[in-house]
């Protein structure tokens, strides 16, 4: 089943006109969210997210938009399940018509829940991608529907036997990975790109600064990093809203070690369940 604008149709049966914005223009954002248990998990974050960016892009945001709303309309949908550990898909976009000026900035929405079977690999292979870049600019850290830059770095890793691949802003910098934010572990430093360096606003990202924050044993540092430190690093891992943490195993010629973020992917876990 799939929620548009409230109404639950069969998957079967939705269609898109050839007027949809999101579609031409890419003129659409979504939220990535899981839900376990009947729980969509740090929700809140999303929702504020979800509305800043509806800001940033100047669409108009219905009266109707409340944090509890939106839950509730996702959770009509994840009820249709017998499955308990399932990803729902938020998007939101403008209405049909106008070319690059549209003719309103009113929004429709579609929510769209699928089962998880993606869930972090003992051994994963991580590589550079360099054919093109991840400019920098604050329109880099929304998740808008254009994801062009990352489906393409996904075919290449795809293509080139790697889990997932390490994309550079233009300055040759660290920008993030194809499908979520990563951290580098050097001793007891963690670092991870600042927005800054174009990453997406990662809702995990968040939660695993708030955590190492929180730990005197870890000093967090929101930076530029080079692909070099990602050579010299101990451990590296990658985050994002359904896998949580993935710890990276293998970078090139360098094996990682998998213990410290293990340990983190834990704590964000009993964060998930808590919060």
């Amino acid at each position: 089943m799939i929620n548009h604008n409230g109404n639950l149709i069969n998957t079967s049966e939705f269609q898109l006109t050839a007027e949809n914005r999101a579609f031409k223009f890419g003129d659409g954002i979504f939220e990535t969210i899981k839900i376990l248990n009947g729980k969509v998990v740090f929700f809140e974050d999303h929702y504020f997210r979800l509305m800043a960016s509806m800001r940033m892009l100047r669409m108009k945001i219905p009266m109707e938009f409340t944090l509890e709303f939106l839950e509730g309309e996702i959770k009509k949908v994840a009820e249709s399940f017998s499955e308990t550990n399932l990803r729902a898909r938020l998007t939101v976009y403008r209405k049909d018509g106008g070319l690059y000026t549209p003719k309103t900035n009113d929004v429709d929405y579609v929510i769209d829940v699928k089962p998880i079977t993606a869930e972090a690999k003992e051994k994963y292979v991580l590589d550079l991608y360099k054919d093109f870049y991840n400019y920098s600019g604050m329109l880099s850290t929304v998740k808008t529907t254009n994801r062009m830059l990352n489906t393409i770095a996904a075919v290449f890793a795809q293509e080139n036997d790697l889990d997932n691949c390490v994309l550079l802003n233009e300055r040759k910098g660290v920008a993030e990975v194809t499908n979520g934010n990563i951290f580098i572990i050097k001793g007891n430093t963690i670092k991870t790109p600042a927005l800054t360096e174009g990453c997406i606003k990662g809702i995990v990202r968040k939660k695993i600064i708030q955590l190492l924050e929180e730990h005197n044993d870890y000093t967090i540092e929101e930076t530029s990093i080079s692909p070099f430190e990602i050579q010299k690093a101990d451990e590296v891992f990658i985050t994002n809203a359904i896998v949580g943490v993935q710890p990276v195993t293998n970078y090139r010629k360098k094996e990682f070690s998998t213990d410290i973020s293990k340990k983190i992917r834990k704590s964000l876990q009993l964060m998930a369940f808590t919060n």
